[in-house]
């Protein structure tokens, strides 16, 4: 079951989802929707487990890249920072 999936369940059976975007989806969002898989699937033809992991490890990689992402941010706010510091010191010893 996919995530698109796992959200036409959700809706399906009258769950509200508190997120308020569908573009950003957090980790509390990857647990609600996995929770929903789990409760909604059919006991007799169960998710594969190769499945589940394999969307456990693409919500790993993703939380992973984010937080990278913001790290890199962050660096390049102090490198313009020190940038403008030091084009402002260069203008003012000339």
């Amino acid at each position: 079951m996919t995530v698109s999936a796992v959200s036409t369940s959700t809706a399906a059976s009258g769950t509200t989802s508190t997120s308020t975007s569908n573009a950003t989806l957090g980790q509390a969002d990857f647990l609600r929707l996995l929770t929903v898989q789990v409760q909604q699937q059919d006991p007799f033809d169960p998710v594969d487990n190769k499945e589940m992991l394999a969307q456990m490890a693409q919500f790993s990689s993703l939380s992973g890249i984010t937080e990278m992402s913001d790290t890199l941010k962050q660096i390049s706010e102090k490198l313009d920072v020190l940038a403008a510091a030091n084009a402002a010191a260069n203008t003012t010893a000339e």
